[in-house]
């Protein structure tokens, strides 16, 4: 007679159903009405863009799994990556620039490093990067939504608003917010924009930002739509509300501290909420500060990477070449992680104040 074979494990048992798998996919649902905003801002180029960037990131993945012993095809993260990739692009961009993206994020980003969990930066980001630099003219390049294509000229379609507003700082234009900065370009905001911010007191150019009638990339320029994603992710426990809120809240604060002083406003002359909906930080700091694998584990440490992750935004935003900035931010604070994660160690389970102590004094 077999005896049953009892396995001994010490505490706590927790019992968690999600696996590796579900994640990745939960997080992909949670992307669709960003995608879905982008497909009807931008058109079914936007859709072609992304469909290109998902399917060389599964073939990357296809291929390197063929001559390893892991074949994480379907498991969600290479889905994902292209997806994440596909809506960090403009939906004008040559489509070979998303498959290279892709192909990038996997092949060197990922598997070069170990595979799935031994990345140590977000595989989208560093593939994003990688083509931005390289490509940096199309990469810069957008179109105008289809809310405002009959009224914005080409000239001005072809930028961001915070493109816009950079450009008309470093041409010299001072004494001017950011929103004033883009009235003086002619960058246009929708009849229902206005309606809104006549009724509510908030400037036009914000609410089409947080709506999505903005230039940008086809992912990024719906703050709304994010955050619906967002709050997906937060109510299925996918997230914690830790890195996007305080990422978020550091922006915001210091934009408004310090954001002022190159258009020559002095401290408190920046503003507050334009830079909340402004470029692909709702997408950057919902989705991809948050990825696992390359974001410390306690709580504690997610806050100091959060705060990093809003410093280094503001810094590059206002004082360096760069109007966006959200990806190169994130991916450098993907290379503090392990010193956040090395000096800020998880609490044990059962250790308690007075254990601690007397565990110094026994040393002593």
């Amino acid at each position: 007679m077999n005896t049953p074979v009892l396995t001994v494990s010490s505490s706590p048992h927790l019992h968690e159903k999600s696996s590796t798998s579900s994640i990745m996919y939960q997080v992909s649902i949670a992307l669709l009405p960003a995608l879905a905003w982008g497909i009807y801002a931008f058109g079914l180029r936007a859709l072609l863009v992304v469909l290109v960037s998902i399917a060389a990131s599964m073939l990357s993945e296809y291929l390197l799994g063929r001559f390893s012993d892991e074949f994480t095809l379907w498991d969600g993260s290479a889905l994902l990556t292209g997806l994440l990739i596909g809506l960090n692009m403009s939906s004008s961009v040559p489509l070979f620039i998303p498959a290279v993206a892709s192909a990038f994020a996997i092949i060197v980003a990922k598997w070069t490093f170990g595979g799935l969990g031994a990345n140590w930066a977000n595989p989208a980001l560093a593939g994003r990067i990688f083509v931005f630099f390289s490509f940096t003219t199309p990469m810069s390049t957008f179109v105008a939504p289809r809310t405002l294509a009959r009224v914005m000229p080409d000239a001005i379609a072809s930028a961001t608003p915070l493109g816009l507003v950079k450009t008309a700082v470093s041409g010299g234009s001072v004494g001017l917010d950011a929103n004033a900065l883009l009235a003086q370009t002619g960058y246009p905001a929708t009849n229902l924009a206005q309606s809104i911010a006549a009724a509510t007191g908030f400037n036009a150019y914000t609410i089409d930002s947080f709506l999505g009638n903005v230039g940008g990339c086809i992912g990024e320029v719906s703050a709304l739509a994010l955050l619906i994603g967002g709050i997906y992710l937060l109510v299925r426990k996918i997230i914690t509300w830790h890195i996007p809120v305080v990422y978020m809240a550091s922006l915001s604060i210091l934009s408004w501290l310090f954001g002022g002083l190159p258009s020559g406003l002095g401290l408190f002359g920046g503003s507050f909420f334009p830079p909340l909906f402004s470029g692909g930080l709702m997408l950057g700091a919902i989705f991809m500060a948050t990825d696992y694998v390359t974001s410390p584990i306690t709580r504690k440490g997610q806050v100091i990477y959060a705060m990093g992750c809003g410093f280094f935004t503001f810094l590059f935003r206002y004082f360096s070449g760069m109007p966006e900035a959200v990806s190169v931010s994130i991916l450098l604070m993907n290379v503090i992680t392990p010193t956040i994660d090395r000096f800020i160690e998880p609490r044990k389970f059962g250790d308690t104040r007075e254990q601690r102590k007397l565990a110094k004094e026994r040393t002593v």
